[in-house]
């Protein structure tokens, strides 16, 4: 039986124009995707990303505004789920207190996630896994564009 998905991710960008990254390893398989996670019954979008933020980065956050809504078809890549993702801009509360690294999948001992902070102007679709979110680097990278023309 075919359901739907309903996850929400936080783009934050930091003030080094930086965008967090995280890496994970689950189901079997290593990927790259911003933070966030799926809604639970019962909660709101808001109050998910907030909880997803905690439970990944210990870190409270503020949501500043809607970025982006899943406008097409995608599968999800671990079972028959239909996805759609919901972004946000988001603004840490305190600064993050995070093992930051500089490679993809730098796991510490024990850990399958790691974080790490690409630089708007160097980001590409390359640095994350799933279609949804390469849309929305392609849109990351044109609203800088046209910021900067």
């Amino acid at each position: 039986m075919s359901y739907f998905n309903i996850r929400v991710y936080g783009l934050l960008i930091n003030s080094e124009n930086q965008v967090l990254i995280s890496d994970e390893q689950s189901g079997g398989r290593s990927f790259s995707k911003f933070p966030g996670g799926g809604l639970e019954l019962g909660e709101g979008l808001i109050d998910a990303l907030k909880r997803e933020f905690m439970e990944e980065c210990n870190a409270e956050i503020e949501v500043i505004s809607h970025f982006y809504t899943t406008d097409f078809y995608e599968q999800s890549s671990f079972n028959d789920s239909q996805i759609i993702s919901i972004y946000y801009i988001v603004r840490e509360i305190l600064p993050l207190q995070l093992n930051f690294k500089t490679v993809a999948f730098d796991f510490d001992t024990g850990m399958l996630q790691a974080f790490r902070w690409v630089d708007l102007t160097l980001l590409s679709t390359d640095d994350v896994t799933f279609k949804t979110d390469k849309t929305v680097i392609e849109l990351l990278i044109n609203k800088k564009t046209n910021e900067l023309s």
